[in-house]
């Protein structure tokens, strides 16, 4: 096989998982062959290749060089990288569904160490009951566009599933998670009164883990930044903001430390005294339950 110069041609605007594969195949090189001359897997070079996943400028650089690229084009296809590395990826391009999405927080969540997780007014998806999931997901799915009924009741089955799944994360040794949650989340009748009092005693369960840090940001705390939508920082190398009808990635260090810088002031008005609010609100939910 040759590793020579494979990068003579090609379009400039061509993305850099697009330019790996054909200056792979213009050397004969298999991708099981690209991967054990830069310690990658198969798999990964695979996904690069057809952009299922984003290409760190670091990744390209081993790949290009390897693959006997020209520094120009080398440099070209590394400040590529970087500037789709700093800017928000909608997942919903490629996974289509809520279902789809759980699917890929987990994926990330599954390399994490330590989380740092905020919302305004919906209980964190980690902590979530499958009737609470249910009733949240089943209310966005209808976002998603014009679907067939049976389309979409398999999709919000399949992403409470999956979401449920994901919280067998929270009892692996060696992370931490450190979760905020405004008032609102407590208050908001997003699930039968039935369903919350369940809810609020999953959120007394999960706080007394000795690896989990649970607040509250009160109704009535004076705030430093609005409460405008909830967010999920891993590792303070990703985060993973929500919307109604996606969920948005960057792993562009700028965005992550505005996003750490937010998470840090909206903590200084939290408090870690919450049975107070929890026995509040299972009172309130036992009236309305009765």
């Amino acid at each position: 096989m040759s590793t020579g110069p494979t990068d003579e041609s090609g379009n400039p605007s061509e993305s850099p998982g697009a330019a790996i594969a054909r200056m792979r195949r213009k050397a004969g090189i298999t991708g099981q062959q690209l991967g054990q001359m830069t310690k990658m897997s198969q798999a990964k070079i695979s996904r690069i290749e057809t952009g299922q996943t984003s290409v760190s400028p670091e990744d390209v650089a081993r790949l290009a060089r390897a693959l006997g690229a020209s520094p120009e084009v080398t440099n070209r296809l590394i400040n590529h990288a970087e500037r789709v590395h700093n800017r928000m990826t909608d997942w919903r391009q490629t996974t289509g569904s809520v279902g789809g999405i759980q699917s890929e927080v987990a994926r990330i969540e599954a390399n994490t160490r330590e989380f740092r997780v905020f919302q305004p007014g919906v209980m964190i998806g980690l902590v979530q009951t499958s009737e609470y999931a249910r009733a949240i997901l089943s209310s966005i799915d209808v976002v998603y566009g014009p679907r067939h009924r049976e389309g979409r009741v398999t999709s919000v089955a399949e992403a409470v599933s999956a979401r449920v799944a994901r919280q067998e994360i929270l009892v692996e040794p060696g992370r931490q998670f450190n979760f905020m949650l405004g008032e609102a989340a407590l208050s908001s009748r997003v699930a039968k009164p039935i369903h919350m009092l369940g809810q609020i005693e999953r959120l007394r369960q999960v706080a007394g883990q000795a690896n989990v840090s649970l607040k509250f940001i009160p109704a009535d705390a004076t705030l430093p930044l609005p409460l405008i939508h909830g967010f999920e920082l891993l590792d303070d190398t990703c985060v993973v903001i929500d919307a109604f009808n996606t969920a948005m990635m960057s792993r562009g260090p700028d965005d992550v430390a505005s996003y750490r810088q937010v998470f840090d002031m909206l903590d200084d008005a939290a408090t870690d005294d919450v049975e107070p609010l929890l026995e509040k609100y299972l009172r309130q939910y036992r009236d309305l339950a009765a």
